[in-house]
């Protein structure tokens, strides 16, 4: 979603500098287009060269050098901007930016940004935690165009271990494409269900299936970053999606559960559906688990050449909030399918009370099960029909919200 777009990336001096290089590599690699304005204490911690290399721009970092390509710099990066991050900014930078001093490059290019701006403060634990800074915090925090990270805790620079390391790459680069996402879903809360289910055989086995979790994990992000309050219900995956706590108080909610068999997903599920305006069924939820759980492991005999084991059904999550759908919630299931794809899938759509439902086939390379690509056709229960190309599954999401009509 950053092909494309225009970020100036704003630097303080502070130790957490360094880290700014690889932020923004990882932006161009994401398509956007980078330019830098950094204060004169920055440059301590990182070069000038090293940014201008990495940005492919001059680097603004006075506001008269005669190597300025506009004599109103500060007024020209945020008119070229879509969105500035400030990362790290120090107690010095947020109190200056809170009270409209703009006497460096930094301040001056900040001053004149009314787009969205994303702080990340960096500092020691006991600066972070003077009155003083806190209120520049709250402040900054209060306005509309801003997105305001909070600060981690751990090693500081300084020796100590506390709360005011800048947050990592992954969590700015998150809150980034939050802030540059449109809030068309809020107020809405979204539950969504994903990943495998694990169905015991014993103490040591269990059936499952091959699912990871990663399509799921990309509609809640999706659905997160648009403003909704996500609820996120998921069997055992690897990595869970990385949704930063915003210091922003107004910023969307998220609960994310984790559950391990199919009966522990219809209960959760179950118990948070009433409220949910729209459920995403993602979730690869065993059809069928052992009727009886061996208390101890099941050992072979010898000579044993076969074992037999009893399934019973599990309940069907996606059959009953069909039955008991509240008017006006909308429910969208998956189907994942190796024959008859669009028969079974249309018939999973009206024989559960689907409004929507996905269609993703194995047949298919760089979909289904562990890819970080997707191919889907999803159809509505209008008879409306979206075909989504091979594309990353991030990517695959913002179509599929695009075509559910909230």
């Amino acid at each position: 979603m950053l092909q494309g777009k225009h970020i100036v990336v704003g630097i303080s001096g502070g130790i957490a500098a360094y880290k700014i290089p690889d932020l923004i590599r990882r932006l161009r690699k994401e398509g956007a287009e980078v330019k830098v304005t950094t204060t004169r204490n920055a440059l301590e911690f990182v070069t000038e060269l090293t940014l201008q290399t990495l940005s492919g721009n001059k680097v603004y970092s006075d506001v008269f050098a005669a190597i300025n390509e506009h004599s109103t710099e500060h007024i020209s990066l945020p008119d070229w901007a879509d969105l500035m991050v400030i990362a790290p900014a120090t107690a010095n930078v947020l109190g200056k930016m809170a009270h409209g001093i703009a006497d460096d490059a930094l301040t001056t290019t900040f001053c004149a940004m009314l787009k969205p701006v994303v702080i990340a403060p960096a500092m020691n634990d006991k600066m972070y935690a003077n009155p003083a800074v806190r209120d520049a915090a709250e402040t900054l925090t209060r306005r509309k165009h801003i997105t305001m990270l909070d600060c981690a805790e751990g090693e500081l620079a300084c020796g100590t271990t506390g709360k005011g390391r800048m947050q990592e790459t992954d969590a700015i680069l998150e809150a980034i494409r939050y802030a540059l996402t449109p809030k068309d879903l809020t107020g809405k809360n979204v539950l969504v269900t994903a990943g495998p289910t694990q169905e015991a055989i014993d103490p040591v086995r269990y059936i499952s299936n091959r699912s990871s979790g990663k399509m799921g994990n990309a509609l809640v992000l999706e659905c997160w970053r648009r403003g909704a309050n996500v609820r996120y219900i998921c069997g055992p995956i690897q990595n869970m999606p990385i949704v930063p706590e915003f210091y922003k108080k107004d910023a969307a909610g998220y609960v994310a559960t984790s559950v391990t068999s199919a009966q522990e997903m219809a209960e959760a599920v179950f118990a948070a559906a009433d409220k949910a305006h729209l459920i995403i069924l993602c979730a690869a939820v065993a059809d069928f688990t052992p009727l009886h759980t061996a208390d101890e492991k099941i050992k072979k005999a010898a000579g044993q050449t076969t074992q037999t084991l009893e399934l019973t059904l599990t309940t069907d999550i996606a059959a009953t909030l069909g039955q008991n759908k509240p008017e006006g919630q909308i429910l969208a299931g998956f189907a994942l399918e190796t024959t008859n794809e669009q028969t079974n899938a249309q018939h999973k759509l009206v024989s559960k009370n689907l409004d929507y439902i996905v269609l993703n086939s194995l047949r298919d390379a760089g979909a289904g099960f562990g890819t970080d690509t997707n191919k889907v056709t999803v159809y509505s229960r209008s008879g409306a029909k979206k075909d989504v190309p091979l594309l990353s599954k991030e990517n695959v999401a913002r179509e599929i919200i695009d075509f559910i009509s909230l």
